[in-house]
Protein backbone atom coordinates (compact mmCIF):
# COMPACT_ATOMS: atom_id res chain seq x y z
CA UNK A 1 0.00 0.00 0.00
CA UNK A 2 2.92 2.53 0.83
CA UNK A 3 3.22 2.47 -3.27
CA UNK A 4 0.17 3.80 -3.93
CA UNK A 5 0.47 6.83 -1.37
CA UNK A 6 3.68 7.24 -2.81
CA UNK A 7 2.52 7.56 -6.12
CA UNK A 8 -0.38 10.28 -4.49
CA UNK A 9 2.62 12.14 -3.96
CA UNK A 10 4.75 11.73 -7.61
CA UNK A 11 2.34 11.80 -9.94
CA UNK A 12 -1.31 13.31 -9.09
CA UNK A 13 -2.50 12.41 -12.70
CA UNK A 14 -1.58 9.04 -12.83
CA UNK A 15 -2.72 8.44 -9.12
CA UNK A 16 -6.31 9.28 -10.12
CA UNK A 17 -5.95 6.85 -13.18
CA UNK A 18 -4.92 3.94 -11.31
CA UNK A 19 -7.19 4.83 -8.59
CA UNK A 20 -10.22 5.02 -10.96
CA UNK A 21 -9.45 2.00 -12.40
CA UNK A 22 -8.93 -0.19 -8.50
CA UNK A 23 -12.45 0.97 -7.96
CA UNK A 24 -13.85 -0.13 -11.30
CA UNK A 25 -12.16 -3.75 -10.51
CA UNK A 26 -13.67 -3.39 -6.64
CA UNK A 27 -16.73 -3.18 -7.56
CA UNK A 28 -17.84 -6.41 -6.77
CA UNK A 29 -17.18 -6.30 -3.39
CA UNK A 30 -19.81 -6.04 -0.82
CA UNK A 31 -18.83 -2.30 0.20
CA UNK A 32 -22.48 0.16 -0.14
CA UNK A 33 -20.27 2.31 -2.43
CA UNK A 34 -21.56 3.66 -5.51
CA UNK A 35 -18.47 2.39 -7.55
CA UNK A 36 -18.83 3.89 -11.34
CA UNK A 37 -19.38 7.60 -10.00
CA UNK A 38 -16.53 7.50 -7.62
CA UNK A 39 -14.09 6.06 -10.35
CA UNK A 40 -15.46 8.78 -12.35
CA UNK A 41 -14.97 11.82 -9.68
CA UNK A 42 -11.25 10.65 -9.05
CA UNK A 43 -10.63 10.73 -12.38
CA UNK A 44 -11.79 13.88 -13.65
CA UNK A 45 -9.45 15.40 -11.32
CA UNK A 46 -6.93 13.67 -13.11
CA UNK A 47 -8.86 15.68 -16.17
CA UNK A 48 -9.17 18.94 -14.70
CA UNK A 49 -5.16 18.49 -14.64
CA UNK A 50 -4.99 17.84 -18.59
CA UNK A 51 -7.54 20.82 -18.75
CA UNK A 52 -4.99 23.38 -17.25
CA UNK A 53 -2.36 22.01 -19.57
CA UNK A 54 -3.84 22.30 -22.41
CA UNK A 55 -5.41 26.12 -21.08
CA UNK A 56 -1.97 27.23 -20.15
CA UNK A 57 -0.39 25.98 -23.36
CA UNK A 58 -3.02 27.49 -25.44
CA UNK A 59 -2.24 30.66 -23.62
CA UNK A 60 1.45 30.49 -24.30
CA UNK A 61 1.35 29.85 -27.75
CA UNK A 62 -1.37 32.55 -28.14
CA UNK A 63 1.39 35.32 -26.96
CA UNK A 64 4.57 33.20 -29.19
CA UNK A 65 1.81 34.10 -31.77
CA UNK A 66 1.52 37.96 -31.07
CA UNK A 67 5.59 38.18 -30.55
CA UNK A 68 6.32 36.60 -33.56
CA UNK A 69 3.79 38.62 -35.90
CA UNK A 70 3.43 42.02 -34.13
CA UNK A 71 5.75 44.78 -34.66
CA UNK A 72 4.37 46.54 -31.78
CA UNK A 73 6.79 47.11 -29.40
CA UNK A 74 4.65 48.37 -26.37
CA UNK A 75 2.54 45.25 -25.53
CA UNK A 76 5.96 42.78 -25.95
CA UNK A 77 6.71 43.37 -22.54
CA UNK A 78 3.12 42.00 -21.03
CA UNK A 79 3.35 39.27 -23.92
CA UNK A 80 6.41 37.34 -22.30
CA UNK A 81 5.78 38.12 -19.12
CA UNK A 82 2.32 36.10 -19.61
CA UNK A 83 4.39 33.89 -21.20
CA UNK A 84 6.92 33.51 -18.41
CA UNK A 85 3.74 33.19 -16.04
CA UNK A 86 2.35 30.57 -18.03
CA UNK A 87 5.40 28.85 -17.86
CA UNK A 88 5.38 28.54 -14.21
CA UNK A 89 1.86 27.21 -13.94
CA UNK A 90 3.17 24.36 -16.32
CA UNK A 91 6.36 23.69 -14.25
CA UNK A 92 4.46 23.36 -11.30
CA UNK A 93 2.04 21.13 -12.57
CA UNK A 94 4.12 18.64 -14.16
CA UNK A 95 5.93 18.98 -10.87
CA UNK A 96 2.82 17.11 -9.53
CA UNK A 97 2.01 15.19 -12.19
CA UNK A 98 4.58 14.30 -14.90
CA UNK A 99 2.98 11.73 -16.42
CA UNK A 100 1.68 15.09 -18.43
CA UNK A 101 5.19 15.61 -20.16
CA UNK A 102 4.20 13.02 -22.62
CA UNK A 103 1.36 14.86 -23.64
CA UNK A 104 3.05 17.97 -23.88
CA UNK A 105 3.94 17.44 -27.85
CA UNK A 106 0.32 16.90 -28.71
CA UNK A 107 -1.35 19.41 -26.43
CA UNK A 108 1.05 21.80 -28.53
CA UNK A 109 -0.47 20.58 -31.91
CA UNK A 110 -4.00 20.29 -30.66
CA UNK A 111 -4.05 23.59 -29.13
CA UNK A 112 -2.38 25.52 -32.36
CA UNK A 113 -5.17 26.19 -34.07
CA UNK A 114 -6.73 27.80 -31.24
CA UNK A 115 -3.97 30.19 -30.11
CA UNK A 116 -3.71 31.46 -33.93
CA UNK A 117 -7.42 32.54 -33.73
CA UNK A 118 -7.06 34.11 -30.63
CA UNK A 119 -4.18 35.84 -32.08
CA UNK A 120 -5.28 36.65 -34.37
CA UNK A 121 -8.30 38.49 -33.51
CA UNK A 122 -6.39 39.93 -30.69
CA UNK A 123 -3.96 41.63 -33.27
CA UNK A 124 -6.74 42.69 -35.78
CA UNK A 125 -8.61 44.59 -32.88
CA UNK A 126 -5.85 47.29 -33.23
CA UNK A 127 -5.44 47.37 -36.41
CA UNK A 128 -2.48 45.08 -36.71
CA UNK A 129 -2.66 42.17 -39.83
CA UNK A 130 -2.72 38.62 -39.04
CA UNK A 131 -1.41 37.46 -41.92
CA UNK A 132 2.27 36.72 -40.42
CA UNK A 133 0.50 34.50 -38.13
CA UNK A 134 0.10 31.95 -40.82
CA UNK A 135 3.75 32.24 -41.67
CA UNK A 136 4.41 31.22 -38.21
CA UNK A 137 2.73 28.20 -38.23
CA UNK A 138 3.97 27.17 -40.93
CA UNK A 139 6.96 25.97 -38.44
CA UNK A 140 5.29 25.33 -35.63
CA UNK A 141 6.35 25.64 -32.31
CA UNK A 142 8.54 22.50 -30.05
CA UNK A 143 7.98 21.58 -26.22
CA UNK A 144 11.39 23.08 -25.83
CA UNK A 145 10.26 26.33 -27.04
CA UNK A 146 6.92 26.44 -25.58
CA UNK A 147 7.76 25.61 -22.24
CA UNK A 148 11.80 26.70 -22.29
CA UNK A 149 13.40 30.63 -22.04
CA UNK A 150 12.46 30.67 -25.88
CA UNK A 151 11.42 34.09 -26.99
CA UNK A 152 10.28 34.55 -31.08
CA UNK A 153 13.05 37.46 -32.40
CA UNK A 154 11.67 41.18 -33.17
CA UNK A 155 9.38 40.94 -36.53
CA UNK A 156 10.42 42.79 -39.22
Amino acid sequence: MAKVYELYDRDFVLWTEEQGAALRRAKDSNLPLDWENLAEEIESLGKSQRAVLNSQIRRILRHLLKLAASPASDPRAGWRATIRDARAEIEELLETSPSLRREVSEVIKKQTAAAAKLAGDDLESFGEPAADITTRLEHGFSADEVLGDWFPDQPG
